[in-house]
């Protein structure tokens, strides 16, 4: 279904690699013009992805602005494109930040500047790819792309522990893709196995019923890619050297954008092909998630350096996000998907920050700073928001995403919900002590005199991170309606709990024997 009779997504998907070239042809000298070039196709990509917003049709679960063209027939390929409502907001999110990463920049980025344009331009593509692929083969191929972008941003532009990270983030999500690529293989022999026929349509593979004991191990080799790009505990070790690292925009990207798509990847393939084993799993997830919430609370605490505290900070956050999915509750996979957003929103502003005061001060230590609410007043205001939002305020974007899933885990898990409520309690401990210490103890350092506050283009990308901290805080439902249908049909796909290995193709729901299809349509 394509209500706009327009290629809209290979549009959105395949604009910055038109930048790209443009890009190419300019003078490596004319930095202003690389940077202009640059922020204008980014702008116009986000332009371009707004009528995904209000041409979705919020009645159905079934996949919206298809595009799907032959490939390689011969192997059952397809150029197959489209989304949902689990997919509409990732678009959106990823569209909405590059171009707001990129305008932070302009004055931190002076080394092959035009390079790191055209790495951020690719690295777009890379990202958009994964959100909107029905094809498993063409899934990949973009999550493979993309590492390579990040490699280079981080490799290049980084800090003096740039090539260990660099090396480190990419082993580590390489070795992920490894276990994800076995799997897709797979489940690409099992459908022909099946039905005699040779398909890498994703959504034909969701309605695919799997023995018990092959669903195990896809189930692991699936959950394991997926939680090192979460990353989940204990699989979160390549991130904060990546995050410190990497530059500014670096680090928003990869808080904002990256990480979603390994809670992406669960909610795209494990819940849904494997019913099964998620119910199996459901307490290990759950018990795993919460080790991330307070592992990441607790080392944060300690952090003498602020870009390393929001490092520590992304794996408590996303752990509610896994928590509330694997509650396999509406409420709590609504949740789920709002803690995305918000941590892609309210972490990316962190970073942001971090990087505006780093500009001026060239540290990131903690006790190098105080006072810069008489220094910087409106910078600090700023740091403030997004440090409530952070917290969960109620009133913020924040206090959302976290009351959902706290609410959905409730439902069906009342003691993990009580455990993780707690969470939010040492998250206030870290943020706010780290922000009384910089915003209110006494200077120390004469260099803070000399700080200046926000200029005109700090303002520009800015001011829209605070526009949806309150707009998602106070009217959620504008963004939680377009989701409900593709969440409950999720909830119809895990409802599967029993499959009989002996039944060839068929699988025990409800205590009756049935085909299950998905019902999903392109």
């Amino acid at each position: 279904m394509n209500q706009l009779h327009f290629p809209i997504l290979s549009t959105i998907v395949f604009l910055p690699v038109i930048g790209a070239l443009l890009v190419s042809l300019i003078d490596s000298k004319k930095e202003t013009a690389i940077r202009w070039v640059t922020f204008i196709v980014l702008l116009l990509d986000f332009l371009v992805s707004l009528p995904l917003f209000f041409y979705f049709n919020s009645s159905t679960y079934q996949m919206q602005f298809v595009e799907k063209v032959p490939w390689i027939s011969s192997l059952g390929m397809n150029y197959y494109l489209g989304i949902d409502g689990i997919s509409l907001f990732l678009v959106l999110l990823t569209t909405f930040l590059s171009p707001i990463a990129q305008l932070s920049t302009w004055s931190g980025i002076t080394q092959k500047t035009k390079e790191f344009n055209i790495v951020l331009l690719l690295l777009q593509t890379g990202m958009l790819g994964v959100f909107v692929s029905l094809d498993i083969f063409l899934f990949y191929i973009f999550w493979e792309f993309q590492l390579i972008p990040m490699y280079l941003m981080i490799g290049i532009w980084g800090g003096p522990n740039r090539v260990f990270a660099t090396m480190k983030f990419f082993l580590y999500t390489f070795f992920g893709s490894v276990f994800m690529l076995v799997a897709l293989m797979a489940l690409y022999f099992l459908h022909h196995a099946y039905y005699h026929e040779y398909t890498f349509n994703m959504v034909t593979l969701m309605s695919q019923p799997l023995p018990a004991n092959l669903q195990f191990w896809l189930f692991i080799a699936f959950a394991l890619a997926f939680a090192i790009k979460v990353p989940m505990w204990p699989f979160h070790t390549w991130l904060p050297w990546a995050h410190v690292e990497a530059p500014t925009a670096g680090s928003v990207i990869l808080a904002g954008i990256l990480l979603k798509m390994g809670t992406y990847g669960f909610l795209r393939f494990n819940l849904p092909m494997f019913a099964s084993m998620t119910h199996q799993f459901v307490d290990i997830i759950l018990i795993i998630s919460l080790i991330g919430i307070f592992y990441g609370a607790f080392v944060a605490m300690v952090q003498p350096d602020i870009k390393k505290l929001v490092a520590y900070s992304s794996v408590s956050h996303l752990g509610y996000s896994m928590l509330g999915m694997f509650a396999l509750s509406a409420i709590g996979i609504e949740g789920s998907i709002m803690q995305m957003i918000n941590h892609g929103i309210s972490t990316g502003a962190l970073f942001l920050i971090v990087g505006i005061i780093y500009e001026r001060m060239h540290t990131r230590n903690i006790s190098e700073y105080g006072g810069l609410a008489s220094l910087v007043p409106i910078f600090s205001v700023f740091f403030m928001i997004f440090t409530l939002s952070s917290i969960a305020v109620p009133g913020t974007n924040g206090f959302i995403g976290e009351f959902m899933v706290l609410f959905g885990t409730f439902e069906s898990h009342k003691v993990f919900a009580i455990i993780a409520a707690f969470g939010g309690l040492f998250a206030a401990v870290y943020m706010l002590t780290m922000f009384k210490r910089v915003v209110f103890l006494k200077p120390l350092n004469p260099k803070l005199l000399k700080l200046t506050d926000f200029n005109l283009r700090e303002w520009i990308y800015m001011v829209p991170l605070v526009v949806f901290v309150f707009w998602i805080g106070i009217y959620p439902n504008t963004f939680l309606s377009k989701m409900h249908a593709s969440v409950n049909h999720l909830i119809e796909q895990t409802k599967i709990t029993n499959v009989n290995p002996n039944l060839n193709g068929k699988v025990s729901f409800d205590n009756k024997v049935i085909i299950k299809k998905s019902g999903l349509k392109g």
